[in-house]
Formats: structure tokens, C-alpha cells, sequence
């Protein structure tokens, strides 16, 4: 439900804030409610992961890219996601998430999302994405280039993270 309300608040404030584009940072509000602590008292770690979901959707709709993916029949998944913690976020504090694509391998999007109050960075994630067909299978890495107007010639995806990639692959045998 706090997802579902937290989607309501990000589409109303969607319609006062300036449009992005896909190569931008998304910068997103929030506030710790008490729905997100955990017994100790500050956010508990799966609900940064849940956040992180807002954080995605505000850079793809604030950019348009959302509704160029829909038209297509196209929808994103998370493959596999890596988060450090740094410091705890407390009951009614103030954060921004800041949200940015930073490349593409031949297979999957890459984005890394910063939990931050003012300068000072509270916890980092990277994030591998794809995107399905609603009427199955992988959208293409050509496919989607298209359709994001092209990929710009700076993006690149570090090392550690192509390599973090191919550690955590998991085989299709059971």
C-alpha cells in the first residue's frame, strides 16, 4: 500500500516538475513515514529497494520514455540489483533519491540510484534492468536504442559492474 501511495503523491507532483531527459538525473522527494522503519527504528533495507522502484518510474515518465515503452508493449524488470548502506535514514527525515541511466552492455540497462541528504550520500545502488514484450520475449539492445533516440557516446557502464554481471549469473539448470 505505502508504494501505492507514494506512486499517487510522485504523479501529482510529476505535473509541477520539469521534464528530464533520459540521460538526466532524476531527482525524487521523500520522507521517512513510519510504515518504511523497521524494530530498530530507521528504514528498514527492503524498503530502499522499493523506493528505488519510484525513483525508475519518475526518471522514465518525467523523460517521456514511459509512455514511448508502453506504446510499444514494452515493460522493465529488474535482473539484479547491488546496494550499500553508509548511514541510517531516521523516522520523518528528508532525502532525495537521484536516479541516472549510466549504460548498456549488449544485454541489459544499467542505472545507479543515491539516497542523499543535502551532499551527503546515506546509501548507493546499481541496478541492472531489462526490458520484456508484453507479447513476449527481450526488446533488443538495437530496439531499444531506437526507440531512446539513441545512446549517447559518454555512457559507460564501469568494469566492476560488467563484472559483477557475469558472477552473478545464474544458470538455467535446476
Amino acid at each position: 500500500m505505502n508504494l501505492y501511495f507514494r506512486l499517487l503523491l510522485l504523479w501529482l507532483r510529476m505535473r509541477r516538475q520539469e521534464r528530464l531527459a533520459l540521460w538526466d538525473t532524476a531527482a525524487t522527494p521523500f520522507r521517512v513515514v513510519p510504515t518504511d522503519l523497521d524494530p530498530l527504528g530507521h528504514m528498514t533495507n527492503g524498503r530502499y529497494l522499493t523506493i528505488m522502484d519510484v525513483g525508475r518510474i519518475d526518471l522514465m515518465m518525467r523523460s517521456g520514455f514511459w509512455a514511448k515503452m508502453k506504446e510499444q508493449g514494452w515493460y522493465p524488470v529488474v535482473a539484479g540489483q547491488t546496494i550499500t548502506y553508509r548511514k541510517s535514514l531516521q523516522p520523518w527525515q528528508r532525502f532525495e533519491l537521484r536516479t541516472r541511466v549510466i549504460g548498456f552492455d549488449e544485454r541489459w540497462g544499467y542505472l545507479e540510484q543515491n539516497f542523499c541528504v543535502g551532499d551527503t550520500l546515506y546509501a548507493q545502488a546499481f541496478v541492472r534492468t531489462r526490458f520484456l514484450k508484453k507479447s513476449g520475449g527481450s526488446v533488443e539492445h538495437d530496439e531499444l536504442e531506437k526507440l531512446a533516440g539513441g545512446f549517447p557516446a559518454d555512457l559507460q557502464v564501469p568494469e566492476w559492474l560488467l563484472q559483477w554481471t557475469a558472477a552473478t549469473r545464474i544458470n538455467g539448470t535446476k
